[in-house]
């Protein structure tokens, strides 16, 4: 399930040295995690600073805004956290905005810009627990009409029959 977005839009752009930063705006609707919005930093390479260095140095830094809290379901909730998202210009120039160029701090690979800045296995547990809940709903369910028509057979079976014709009687009778 994609994570909706009801707004974006780019705050403000600038180049720093070899470092060119780009924040955007985005409005996640989502009940129990909710991150500020993300922080996307596009790297481009002119100077003499390594990018990887830079990145890790970065990441070190802020590790106590970006960092969630683990789960027993095997999923991190960011409630509160600041989702700073990295990519390099070249990176973005190869694959285009699309593919998987994203890294987000905390996460060992890069995803697409949707997956970095959402929580896929928070929704893959969400989903998990959805289908268990719809299962255990079915059961209840077939629980509840087997228990009713084992009442409707007792009740038929306890019925009084009619001296006369030796039929049972009905509600309306």
């Amino acid at each position: 399930m994609p994570i909706p977005l009801a707004k974006a839009r780019t705050r403000s752009a600038r180049t720093r040295g070899s470092v060119f930063v780009e924040s955007m705006t985005l409005v996640l609707c989502r009940h129990g995690d909710q991150p500020h919005p993300p922080l996307l930093l596009v790297f481009n390479r002119i100077g003499p600073r390594n990018a990887g260095t830079v990145i890790a140095q970065l990441a070190e830094l802020t590790e106590r805004h970006w960092k969630g809290t683990s789960y027993d379901g095997g999923f991190h909730m960011y409630d509160g956290t600041l989702p700073i998202v990295v990519t390099g210009m070249k990176q973005l120039k190869e694959h285009g905005p699309a593919g998987a160029v994203f890294r987000r701090f905390g996460r060992p690979h890069n995803q697409t810009l949707l997956e970095a800045i959402g929580n896929p296995r928070r929704e893959a547990h969400d989903a998990r627990r959805q289908t268990e809940y719809e299962a255990r709903q079915r059961e209840h369910q077939e629980e509840l009409r087997r228990i009713a028509a084992q009442h409707r057979a007792e009740r038929e079976a306890s019925r009084p029959v009619c001296a006369g014709c030796g039929a049972r009687f009905t509600d309306e009778r």
